[in-house]
């Protein structure tokens, strides 16, 4: 599966071979001691580095219900009305369909799959720039679609990319989309990147978006033993950058809900410092139905607490 895909996560890998990701994280760290694959954290990838891009039909088989949760979260950020930019990739595909709903929005994109999707939203309208296809991702790339963007100005950014870190920021495996994604940040007051965790602490060639231009992330909850991805996710919180989390919650209490179903969780702020203003001055995106600590202790302990302010 690596080597056709280039990259594959261990959730997905423990859903084809019908086990446990804790059977697939021995399995895959034996194949790394063989020169055969290096391990990512939430995943594995070819080895040699850089990671390699996988064409679009190899990533669109990919993370498919994390990337349908980030982009079910990432839509709820778009407002009747507005302007915005929308780059390409599988997981901004999956927005695409979403924003189909929202009357009156503009949405200028080089991607022919998010146009695509958007072709029949009678209330949207949709802008096309121009430019060389790129065939192993259905994207307008090159100077005619960086001069196309020149002089656009919209609310929002909503890109994603090969790898991310708190460090470096944004990047992919292409020099020509890379080009065309900074452009597309250039035009807009806020930068959502749409990532899911198994990009997260990789990083590739082409560097696109830096982390402090970066508003928002919309990502999944990395898995529990993941403490890497939990770490690069701190970095980037500390750095000022909003995260935005769909997590997949195992229904415990015996409710309505299948075992493992996954459910959309909306900000989830991690500690340290949130970017409060656009790189215009103005007020930014704040994080929403933020869950006090106290609300996140077990009963326990709150009887504790509660006995010790007795006293």
């Amino acid at each position: 599966m690596v080597r056709a895909n280039g990259a594959v996560s261990l959730r997905e890998l423990a859903r084809v071979v019908q086990t446990s990701e804790v059977t697939v994280r021995r399995d895959v760290r034996a194949l790394e001691a063989e020169g055969l694959l290096d391990r990512r954290h939430g995943g594995a990838v070819l080895p040699g580095g850089f990671t390699r891009e996988s064409g679009f039909p190899q990533k669109s088989h990919l993370s498919t219900a994390e990337k349908t949760a980030i982009a079910d979260l990432a839509a709820g950020l778009v407002g009747e009305g507005e302007a915005i930019v929308v780059g390409a990739g599988t997981t901004t595909q999956e927005l695409a369909r979403r924003l189909a709903r929202v009357p009156g929005l503009t949405v200028v994109t080089n991607s022919l799959l998010v146009a695509q999707a958007l072709a029949h939203a009678n209330r949207v309208e949709v802008v096309m720039t121009g430019g060389t296809l790129r065939g192993s991702n259905y994207a307008l790339v090159g100077s005619g679609a960086e001069q196309s963007l020149q002089g656009l100005r919209v609310s929002r950014a909503f890109i994603s990319g090969s790898g991310l870190t708190a460090e470096r920021g944004l990047s992919t495996s292409n020099m020509l989309s890379a080009s065309v994604d900074r452009a597309l940040v250039q035009a807009a007051a806020e930068v959502v990147v749409l990532a899911d965790h198994t990009k997260l602490g990789s990083d590739t060639m082409f560097q696109t978006v830096p982390t402090e231009l970066i508003t928002r992330l919309v990502t999944d909850e990395p898995p529990l033993h993941d403490e890497r991805a939990a770490a690069e996710l701190q970095a980037l919180a500390d750095q000022g950058v909003e995260i935005t989390v769909a997590g997949s919650d195992t229904d415990a209490t015996g409710g309505d809900g299948p075992p493992g179903e996954r459910r959309p969780r909306r900000d989830m702020p991690l500690p340290g410092q949130r970017r409060t203003t656009t790189r215009n001055g103005g007020p930014g995106p704040q994080l929403r139905s933020a869950t006090p600590l106290s609300d996140q202790a077990s009963s326990g302990e709150r009887a504790r607490v509660a006995d010790l302010r007795r006293r």
